[in-house]
C-alpha cells in the first residue's frame, strides 16, 4: 500500500534577514520560500513550503517617495467600504511589519493555498 502524500511533517523554519533589502525583493524571496518553489519536491496543488520568519524589518531599505506611492487597500464587503491608506500612514500606524505582510500576500498565488502559506509567515520588527 502507498502512503498518503498529505502527511503532516514538521519542516524546519527558515529565517530571512530583511536588513538592507528592498520591499519588493524581500517579498518575492519570501513568496518563493512560502510556496515551496525552492524545494525539489514542489507541487503546485499541495502546500510544500516551509515556515518562514522575517527579522529586522525596521532596517528595510525604502525611500519616502516609494512609501507615498504605495496604496494599502482594505475592503469591508459593504458598499462604500473601500479604505485606501498610503504607505506612510500604514508605516506610522502599524509599522513596517504590515507593509511587508501586505507585499508578501500580494506576491503569493491567489488560490486556496494562500491562507495556509500566510499562516506560516512570522514577521519581527
Amino acid at each position: 500500500m502507498k502512503k498518503a502524500k498529505n502527511t503532516k511533517e514538521k519542516k524546519e523554519e527558515k529565517v530571512l534577514d530583511a536588513s538592507g533589502k528592498t520591499l519588493g525583493r524581500l517579498a518575492s524571496m519570501a513568496a518563493v520560500i512560502l510556496s515551496g518553489k525552492d524545494n525539489p519536491s514542489y507541487e503546485r496543488h499541495i502546500y510544500s513550503g516551509s515556515p518562514l520568519k522575517i527579522v529586522n524589518v525596521k532596517k528595510i531599505r525604502i525611500t519616502e517617495e516609494k512609501l507615498e506611492s504605495i496604496t494599502h487597500k482594505k475592503y469591508s464587503g459593504y458598499p462604500g467600504g473601500l479604505k485606501e491608506l498610503s504607505g506612510t500612514e500604514v508605516a506610522e500606524k502599524k509599522g513596517y511589519k504590515e507593509l511587508v505582510k501586505h507585499a508578501v500576500h500580494q506576491m503569493l498565488p491567489g488560490n486556496k493555498l494562500r491562507r495556509e502559506m500566510m499562516k506560516n509567515l512570522t514577521i519581527e520588527e
